[in-house]
């Protein structure tokens, strides 16, 4: 069952890629990110023996690297995952990404989908005729973008939580949340938070894309991780 559920995301991901009709996009998503909630449920089972949690370092390239970074830090961050930005290495803005390999599997699947649909919607901007700033609009339109994704992806991870049966479901999730808070600080014991400025209307426009989309931070200085706060403001 939970592949099947997995196959239905990623079609419905795909289509959502395909299509050009804002209003179809934000059907394919809304569907999307409501399974992929309910399938981060079903797949805890507190009755079966499992591994502790995993960790794994994605690189994103140019062009845009730190806020492609942001996109998969925050869609990780709303499906269970600990995600530290550790810098540029290895041709690109890294992240590691603490997390139960459940949820790594959302978050990778999830990101893919966003980063392809982020890149799109950013090569269809047609920027108004007052800005005369365009990296500055357009890196605040991919800030807005990926802050609306990362509340809409968190709000259905809400109710999926809020729905499921059973009372020791929250117990499950605050134990996995610790363990994963723990796996952290075994690598990184010193963390900062950072957050990222904004500037003109880009950020209000990315964000309407990021609901059309439908569906805080962590990081490091040169000694320590950081952390994305909550969404950016501006």
């Amino acid at each position: 069952m939970r592949e099947r559920t997995l196959d239905r995301v990623r079609k419905l991901l795909a289509k959502a890629e395909r299509t050009d009709n804002e209003h179809e996009r934000a059907t394919f998503m809304a569907a999307a990110s409501s399974l992929m909630a309910r399938h981060g449920i079903d797949s805890l089972d507190p009755a079966e023996p499992r591994r502790g949690p995993r960790d794994r370092v994605v690189v994103l390239p140019d062009p845009w690297a730190r806020e492609k970074a942001r996109l998969v830090s925050l869609v990780a961050q709303a499906v269970r995952c600990r995600p530290l930005l550790i810098g540029r290495g290895e041709g690109g803005q890294r992240v590691h990404i603490f997390g139960f390999a459940s949820d790594l599997e959302r978050a990778d699947v999830l990101a893919t989908s966003l980063l392809l649909q982020m890149a799109s919607g950013l090569a269809r901007v047609s920027l108004p005729p007052d800005v005369t700033a365009v990296r500055a609009y357009r890196r605040s339109w991919l800030l807005g973008f990926t802050d609306e994704v990362h509340r809409l992806l968190s709000q259905a991870e809400a109710r999926a939580e809020a729905q499921a049966p059973g009372a020791g479901t929250a117990l499950v999730l605050a134990d996995r949340r610790a363990e994963v808070e723990r796996a952290v600080a075994d690598q990184y014991p010193r963390v900062r938070t950072v957050r990222p400025r904004t500037s003109g209307t880009g950020y209000r426009d990315g964000a309407e894309a990021g609901r059309r989309a439908d569906l805080g931070r962590t990081g490091m200085d040169a000694a320590a991780p950081r952390e994305l706060p909550g969404r950016a403001s501006g």
